[in-house]
């Protein structure tokens, strides 16, 4: 599966501790993330990750055109609800577009857990049966 990475600067930190809690899953995956959140990251796990720009550069809408062309196939994004963010709207267009496109999207550690939970459990296979009727690999 294609898992997409992001987390607002205040939230970095807690990302990283979910990856690093979560390596063992997270690694048998295809990881991408905006940019100094996968690299940061990266840094402090050793996994790969596809690195777009950074948020406010453009990160969010290239995550959010893989969903729209459905190539990502679930999103982790720890956002800081209490921090005004001056991308909010492509933030906004990121979630509305996993709704639309029925995308599983975390965007605190809470529900974060219970989708990687999830993944370890194979309950996302339905991901795959998706990219096989329409002719791609997962």
């Amino acid at each position: 599966m294609k898992i997409a990475l992001v987390a607002h600067d205040k939230k970095k930190n807690d990302l990283i501790q979910f990856s690093t809690a979560y390596l063992s899953t997270l690694e048998k995956h295809e990881l991408y993330a905006t940019g100094t959140t996968g690299q940061k990251i990266s840094e402090a796990t050793n996994l790969k990750i596809h690195r777009f720009q950074s948020g406010p550069l453009g990160g969010d809408q290239e995550i959010g055109a893989m969903v729209a062309n459905n190539k990502m196939d679930m999103v982790i994004f720890f956002r800081d609800p209490l921090t005004p963010q001056p991308h909010e709207p492509d933030v906004t267009a990121l979630i509305r577009l996993c709704d639309v496109y029925a995308i599983p999207l975390a965007t605190n550690m809470g529900t974060a857990e219970i989708l990687v939970k999830g993944l370890e459990r194979g309950e996302f296979q339905w991901r795959s049966i998706i990219h096989e009727q329409q002719g791609e690999q997962t």
